[in-house]
């Protein structure tokens, strides 16, 4: 698998890092422990490590903690004053802060540990391949990370609403979305409740 190339256009990582862990006892997730660290800086890890570039993390609940608590460097941080209404206004704050210059955007959520780079370079090898909406499958079935083509951003911005993300988009355009297997080498599950967080710090 060939590595993007300096003179490819970037495809942005957007690790969607805003909301309060209200199913958490109001802990916000960006600030969960996850291997020793926040489980943010894992999950900006994790795109940098799949070959994302530039890098952006919006964030919402408790941010000046996760700002004063996370390793963060070479990313941008984007406010969403606006996080208890849902991940929508997130994507909508990270599409508008992208770089003009960039082909795609891969957006992924700071809850879903189980995401490897493996999962995220296969979803940009997809890019490359001419895919303009991509998103990772587990047994075929869609999950997360994303994949938005530019052509797409201001479709996804008008349609995030509310929790629904970038569902509507995806929705639209049924046809055209590429689903990328990575159940061979991610996880899919989220980290919703306290026995979801017991059972991934336990492993």
């Amino acid at each position: 698998m060939a590595d993007l190339s300096p003179q490819s256009p970037s495809v942005a990582g957007l690790v969607l890092a805003a909301g309060g862990g209200r199913r958490l006892g109001g802990r916000p997730k960006a600030l969960l422990t996850f291997r020793g660290r926040p489980l943010v800086e894992h999950a900006v890890g994790v795109l940098r490590d799949g070959g994302c570039g530039p890098l952006l993390v919006v964030l919402g609940a408790a941010r000046e903690q996760v700002l004063a608590s996370a390793v963060l460097d070479g990313c941008t941080t984007v406010a969403n004053p606006d996080w208890a209404e849902g991940m929508g206004g997130s994507l909508r704050a990270g599409l508008a802060a992208l770089p003009a210059d960039c082909s795609a955007v891969l957006v992924s959520l700071v809850d879903t540990p189980g995401v490897t780079p493996a999962a995220v370079a296969r979803l940009l090898a997809a890019h490359r391949d001419g895919a303009a909406l991509a998103a990772a499958a587990y047994d075929g079935k869609r999950g997360h990370p994303v994949l938005i083509g530019a052509e797409h951003f201001a479709e996804a911005a008008a349609g995030a609403r509310g929790d629904a993300g970038a569902r509507a988009l995806l929705a639209a355009h049924r046809e055209g979305l590429r689903l990328v297997e990575c159940g061979d080498v991610a996880v899919p599950d989220d980290l919703d409740t306290p026995a979801d967080l017991a059972r991934w710090t336990a492993g």
